[in-house]
């Protein structure tokens, strides 16, 4: 190994999140619907073993070797059994990297050629959607609360291989939990926060 070897190697690498377990992609779905743009959204089964009932927008686990944006179309087309025509990729957000060793990509697409109250999406995974108006987003903010990140001890760390041991000062952090409340619908966690961040986005204020 030298000195070229090792350039070569970095200058043609893509730099990755360091200790990411999995890749996870969704796509946030605009539509056009009584003269006006508005997100889809979908209220997950409840049989599903992962967040049953919860609110979230069409996506899952990105596939070995599979494109981000490809992930997103495909489960987008799974969950609300539609065609690729009908997939107008915009663009691609901000990401989120999460404390639970994953990453979340996040693309933007509009949905056309078809009406939304026609959707009939995969009842296995959704059991159904329901659509809110882009100006709710700008029009109000979310809910933010707050939980506390710390390290909690164990007795398998090697404490005596760091300064003060046990006494270490480890670090903590602080992380927001968004709500939005719309009808009878509540909108929160990872899916609010890229709502939000959307909607940051298009208002300049990011």
């Amino acid at each position: 190994m030298d000195i070229e070897k090792i350039s070569e190697i970095i200058r043609d690498r893509t730099p990755m999140p360091i200790d990411i377990k999995k890749n996870y992609s969704v796509l946030i779905p605009i539509i056009e619907k009584d003269n006006r743009m508005e997100i889809i959204y979908e209220l997950r089964s409840k049989n599903l073993n992962n967040q049953p009932g919860e609110i979230s927008f069409p996506g899952g686990e990105v596939e070995d070797k599979e494109a981000f944006v490809e992930a997103a179309i495909r489960e987008t087309m799974e969950e609300l059994n539609i065609e690729r025509k009908n997939i107008n990729i915009i663009g691609e957000l901000d990401y989120l990297v999460s404390y639970a060793n994953m990453t979340i990509r996040c693309f933007l697409g509009i949905i056309s050629g078809l009406n939304v109250d026609n959707i009939v999406p995969n009842v296995y995974e959704v059991d159904h959607i329901f659509t809110v108006p882009l100006d709710f987003f700008l029009e109000n903010e979310p809910d933010i609360y707050y939980l506390d990140l710390e390290t909690v001890l164990n007795d398998e760390f090697p404490y005596n291989l760091i300064p003060k041991g046990r006494d270490y000062n480890w670090r903590r952090g602080r992380y927001s939990v968004m709500f939005y409340h719309y009808n009878n619908y509540i909108i929160w966690g990872f899916t609010a926060r890229m709502t939000k961040q959307f909607r940051d986005i298009i208002k300049g204020l990011v």
